[in-house]
């Protein structure tokens, strides 16, 4: 019978195309086998009595789950490790995109920030008001929210299904959300992603309002819709840290916009 003692070994699974290191222990307190999912990687939790091999079966037979578990993990990795971004420049739908600070003694009204000529530009007066990383972060959540309301259109008549509330917000550990009211939430940062990278998110929540599990229907479904989903799940792995940046480094220290 396997115990404590002697069930507690790595072995080394092939899970959506990747091998991936698996620790499979056993626990006298477990009633039933359990999979976990960290920063610190994937683990099988045994109850006395049941064999490693019957662990690995029990992580194949949840490999869909397992293997989107493990990716989510490694983009809560990458938030929690903010990259620093050189100052003057932003990334804006995927490509770094400069910043024109335009501060005039003259200005009175709310910072004003548009996008022109591939360039950011902000505008404000010299004095007094919000930070100006504040007004530029106001203005990419409102940028975020057309492009997902856009993409939300699209996904209402193909699905039929509409969603409750729509939250774009500042989410640390995801991208995106659906919650069991059918309501959505996004993350506004994913304006600074690639077009295709904030298609396949909203994709993604759109189709758990029909099928709300991470099942073959549910993956097949979505890529029937997004062909672009291994592609931008591949993009956010690689560069999803890049977008977690704090914008006020994009600013010397102090600078404030005028605001009303």
């Amino acid at each position: 019978m396997p115990t404590e003692a002697n069930v507690r070994r790595t072995a080394a699974l092939r899970l959506g195309g990747c091998e991936v290191a698996c620790r499979l222990s056993a626990s006298k307190t477990a009633k039933r086998m359990r999979i976990r999912i960290s920063g610190a990687g994937l683990e099988v939790v045994l109850p006395i009595g049941r064999d490693v091999e019957e662990g690995i079966a029990f992580v194949r037979s949840n490999e869909t789950w397992v293997v989107e578990q493990l990716d989510r993990a490694r983009r809560m990795a990458a938030l929690r490790r903010p990259e620093q971004r050189p100052r003057g420049q932003v990334l804006f739908r995927g490509q770094l995109v400069p910043i024109d600070l335009k501060r005039l003694p003259q200005w009175r009204a709310p910072a004003k920030v548009v996008l022109e000529d591939n360039r950011i530009s902000v505008t404000c007066g010299t004095s007094g008001g919000v930070p100006i990383h504040r007004s530029l972060e106001n203005w990419m959540r409102r940028q975020a929210r057309s492009a997902i309301e856009l993409q939300l259109e699209r996904l209402v008549r193909r699905l039929r299904r509409t969603p409750g509330a729509v939250y774009v917000m500042g989410q640390r550990t995801k991208w995106g959300n659906c919650s069991a009211l059918g309501n959505l939430s996004f993350n506004w940062r994913l304006i600074m992603a690639p077009e295709y990278v904030l298609r396949y998110i909203v994709t993604h929540e759109m189709v758990h309002l029909a099928v709300p599990d991470h099942s073959s229907k549910f993956w097949l479904t979505v890529q029937s819709i997004c062909p672009e989903t291994e592609r931008a799940r591949q993009w956010l792995v690689a560069n999803g840290r890049r977008l977690t940046f704090d914008l006020s480094d994009l600013f010397p220290d102090g600078q404030r916009a005028r605001t009303t």
